[in-house]
């Protein structure tokens, strides 16, 4: 496995290529990822093990939607089964992946608990007002935590699916593939963040126009969520070409019609 360093303009490339990509295929990703979210939802019912079991399935899920994204970009239709592709790549990797997950709801967990001891937790009363000011402080310290989880997970799942790395050596790789490419990731986050806000203002505004703040509430939440869903179809390129692609199944080589291993 090598690490690959690119320019910063490819984190440009990366937004692009999730959004040309998530439109060859858009019911099917949309679809792919809104499985994913109800399914979340479903696993958050359960008392007291739902929060942890959807907190352990962040891994693999995510390098399920990385999967389906591969799967888009080689011209075939992504089926509902890549959403569990990091189960059925053999008993090792499979555990792998359930080990990270392990790890990613434990380091959840400590940020969390972190933000509340910095914040404070919101009484009863303040919690259910979404305008209070504490509420508002101990979601954006629990953000700011929760940061360095987030790069240490952004290539460790696909690492221990498609190159059979360790768990912990995924984590150590993927910061410093984040860090080694930092500008192209930082491109990548202000494109995106640019494209988030951009479309934010004109459909809520359009919404607005039709009908007020209701109007316009309705129309941001599925706008919202198609964006996440192409952000989400995104990630696979960031991998791609953050490492040397020799390990990985032959997705993009594969001729149409025909499975990758």
């Amino acid at each position: 496995m090598k690490l690959n360093i690119v320019p910063a303009r490819t984190g440009f490339v990366w937004v692009k290529l999730g959004v040309r990509t998530f439109l060859r295929q858009p019911l099917a990703l949309t679809g792919l990822f809104f499985m994913y979210m109800a399914g979340v939802l479903v696993l958050s019912q359960l008392p007291f093990v739902g929060t942890i079991l959807g907190a352990m399935l962040v891994p693999a899920a995510t390098l399920g939607l990385m999967a389906a994204t591969a799967e888009a970009a080689s011209g075939r239709f992504p089926m509902p089964s890549v959403l569990i592709s990091a189960f059925r790549a053999g008993r090792q990797r499979a555990r792998a992946m359930l080990v990270l997950g392990v790890i990613y709801t434990l380091g959840s967990m400590l940020a969390t608990l972190l933000a509340s001891a910095m914040v404070g937790e919101p009484n009863p009363a303040a919690a259910a007002d979404t305008q209070n000011p504490a509420l508002d402080a101990r979601s954006l310290v629990a953000l700011v935590l929760h940061t360095p989880l987030i790069i240490l997970f952004w290539h460790s799942p696909a690492l221990v699916h498609w190159h059979g790395v360790a768990p912990v050596k995924s984590l150590f790789f993927s910061a410093v593939a984040c860090f080694r490419n930092l500008g192209a990731m930082l491109m990548y986050a202000a494109t995106w963040l640019g494209v988030f806000v951009i479309v934010a203002f004109l459909f809520s505004s359009v919404g607005m126009m039709l009908g007020g703040v209701a109007v316009a509430r309705s129309v941001m939440l599925p706008t919202v969520l198609l964006l996440v869903a192409m952000f989400s179809t995104s990630l696979y390129f960031t991998f791609r070409d953050s490492f040397d692609a020799e390990d990985l199944p032959q997705i993009e080589a594969a001729p149409p019609g025909e499975s990758a291993p």
